[in-house]
């Protein structure tokens, strides 16, 4: 990302004392050890802009939804998934347009359709076109890059430098993780297409509406604090 050169003090650039020095000093070591224990690939790249909706779409310990490294490790392959299936994916009788609002085989455009509060939430293309995220999901991630740097890599760690592989093996065609909803050819009375094409906070009566049908805990349609939703299979 670029950013315009600045003076080396611009009017108003606040004086650091020598307390102020030490507290700065020691929040860039500590994102910097962070560093040192997760590898993720520019923001500003497809592969480093997916591996970020990955991180930010499930939970991490101590935050609601939690539940196992597993649990949100299988929550980050199926939104991966996901966006698989509406680009590549699209069932008989239905339109690219009607499930992503785009037509597009661009990763990017289908993440950021609809802008800042478009399909998914805080994933947009900025003034100069270039994908962004809005403050609060950077702000967590260096959190939680933060927490992975200290000591041996543990969970924080592991489940960052996952969404990263994820993203990799994806753009390189070598995913091989399973997908769990594929194989759906019915829930309860409803014929479905299979796959899911869209997922939502698991709270309440969340729905995207329109033929979206809701995958029951049966079909393990709730992972990582999210619900996902597969298609009415409209050929039946």
């Amino acid at each position: 990302m670029d950013f315009a050169p600045m003076d080396p003090r611009p009017s108003g650039f606040p004086v650091f004392r020598s307390r102020s020095f030490l507290l700065l000093l020691a929040g860039l070591l500590w994102l910097r050890a962070g560093a040192a224990n997760v590898e993720l690939a520019p923001a500003t790249s497809v592969r480093g802009y997916v591996a970020r909706l990955l991180i930010n779409e499930v939970p991490f310990p101590g935050e609601r939804g939690w539940e196992s490294e597993a649990d949100s490790k299988d929550a980050m392959r199926q939104v991966l998934l996901v966006l698989d299936a509406r680009l590549n994916h699209i069932p008989a009788r239905y339109t690219q347009r009607q499930i992503a609002t785009v037509q597009t085989d661009d990763m990017i455009t289908l993440m950021t359709a609809g802008g800042e509060r478009g399909q998914i939430d805080g994933f947009y293309l900025d003034a100069r076109g270039q994908p962004a995220t809005v403050p609060r999901i950077q702000s967590r991630i260096d959190y939680l890059m933060g927490i992975a740097g200290q000591g041996k890599p543990g969970t924080f760690a592991r489940l960052l430098n996952h969404a990263q592989k994820l993203s990799n093996d994806y753009f390189n065609q070598r995913l091989v993780e399973h997908d769990f909803f594929e194989p759906l050819e019915v829930v309860g009375q409803t014929p479905v297409t299979g796959r899911a094409y869209s997922w939502m906070t698991d709270v309440g009566q969340f729905h995207p509406g329109g033929r979206y049908v809701k995958i029951p805990d049966d079909d393990q349609g709730s992972l990582g604090g999210n619900r996902f939703f597969t298609l009415k299979d409209l050929t039946k």
